[in-house]
């Protein structure tokens, strides 16, 4: 059975992290507010009332950061751009203090000899387009096509390749259709119109990059869908669930249709929302590599309350994280040999853009992370063995960060940070991954 010793020549090893998450400095050198900031205000939205005003600092201390990152030895590092630090209210001229950050970034990353991976957008829209409908809006598309003209502009030279949308699953239904994120609408499926035009917005943005030679890639949180059991209505469940959570964000872009989503309700237009020609926009540019979010399977069954398509369940007899999710490695191996067999030769080179976990700060926390990188690189190396176009893994993350609406309780880092005096310290598991990249280039260095 292939490892993670036995992953390919050329295989790249990296990092994620995400603007909002880390960056902090919210108000400083003309960054405007997104709906993060915003939607933190909130009384009660945000576990323990947490905000990212500070975050991790990164903002200040990316040197520091930068450094830890060279001491892995890493091949690269994805991270988002905060729209809101180019363009304060999401459209017209260029905050050149933002973009200079960036450039900042940018050089001290290529001179410690870590290529740069950016995200365009990682949910942190510009407040004063969420403000004029946000995602909901079709404008919003064009804004974001224009924004990545910018940003191209400024960082191309430097940078090959350049990720559009991180997960636009989880903003649409966290935030636009369940309201536990940012923006906080809760539209149920009325909130599809929020997913095409994150799409579109895509295919915009990609076909820019494009005519500057720079390659395009899209981050999706995928998961293996499994029915709960082998009765039909469990099994009807499962396919509407993985049209919704997986085809409605791939389809498009890979085969230039959308999903069949009348099991959901939905119209085929999507509410109104797709135009003629918009599947073609997505579709056309194409992709370089499609990043793969991974973090664990989902099961299915028929619903209990009519009104709903599904009923999501837990896995039983596995371990869970500190997030309560379910840890199945093999899980991993299954969506990557799915996306091989359902997508063919329309399927583009794979990079795990995430995968990690959170875990409880008792009892030797490390070796239970560590043992979850370990296995699921593993099932990663078997996937690759089975045929899967795997070019790298991004660890979810380099630092403990500003998880969203559990604010700084979940810890996902390499490296411990302590949110009072800002100290990173390098856990077990850096090492750990330090050592795996060393064993896995010295393997392949003749």
């Amino acid at each position: 059975m292939p490892d993670r010793h036995d992953l390919p020549a050329g295989f790249r090893w990296g990092v994620t992290t995400a603007a909002y998450q880390i960056e902090g400095a919210a108000e400083e050198d003309g960054r405007g507010p997104s709906v993060w900031d915003t939607f933190v205000t909130r009384p009660g939205v945000i576990r323990g009332g947490h905000t990212g005003a500070v975050a991790c600092d990164h903002y200040h201390r990316y040197p520091e950061d930068i450094a830890l990152m060279k001491g892995l030895g890493l091949d690269g590092y994805r991270f988002s751009i905060a729209w809101s630090r180019i363009q304060p209210v999401g459209s017209g001229p260029v905050n050149p203090a933002g973009l200079a950050f960036y450039d900042r970034l940018v050089d001290a990353l290529l001179e410690a000899g870590i290529t740069p991976l950016p995200t365009l957008f990682h949910w942190d829209l510009p407040q004063a387009l969420e403000d004029e409908g946000g995602w909901l809006n079709r404008d919003t598309a064009y804004r974001f096509a224009d924004y990545a003209a910018a940003t191209a502009a400024r960082l191309g030279d430097r940078i090959p390749t350049w990720i559009t949308l991180n997960e636009p699953f989880v903003h649409t239904v966290f935030g636009y259709a369940m309201g536990i994120h940012a923006p906080g609408r809760a539209l149920m499926f009325e909130a599809l119109p929020a997913a095409h035009h994150q799409l579109l917005g895509h295919g915009l943005a990609a076909s820019i990059l494009r005519e500057r030679g720079l390659e395009v890639m899209l981050s999706n949180n995928l998961t293996p869908v499994e029915p709960a059991t082998s009765n039909p209505a469990d099994l009807t469940a499962a396919a509407a669930y993985d049209a919704l959570h997986n085809r409605l964000f791939t389809d498009p872009v890979l085969l230039g249709r959308y999903p069949d989503l009348s099991a959901l309700g939905v119209p085929d237009d999507i509410f109104g929302a797709i135009r003629p020609g918009d599947v073609d926009l997505i579709h056309t540019p194409g992709l370089d590599g499609l990043g793969v979010n991974y973090y664990n399977p989902t099961r299915v069954a028929a619903p209990t309350d009519p009104s709903l398509p599904f009923d999501l369940v837990d896995i039983p007899d596995v371990p869970h994280t500190a997030f309560g999710w379910p840890v199945v490695p093999d899980g991993l191996r299954r969506l990557l040999v799915g996306l091989q067999e359902l997508y063919g030769t329309a399927l583009p080179p794979i990079t795990i853009t995430e995968n990690g976990c959170s875990v409880d700060e008792s009892a030797a926390p490390d070796r239970l992370r560590i043992d979850y990188l370990a296995t699921h690189l593993d099932a990663l190396a078997t996937a690759i063995a089975e045929g899967v176009d795997v070019r790298g893994y991004y660890t979810w993350s380099l630092l403990d960060n500003f998880e969203w609406a559990e604010g700084y309780h979940q810890r996902f880092g390499l490296v411990h940070v302590d949110f009072e005096t800002q100290k990173r310290t390098p856990r077990a598991s850096y090492a750990w991954y330090r050592k795996l990249i060393a064993t896995h280039r010295a393997l392949h260095s003749g």
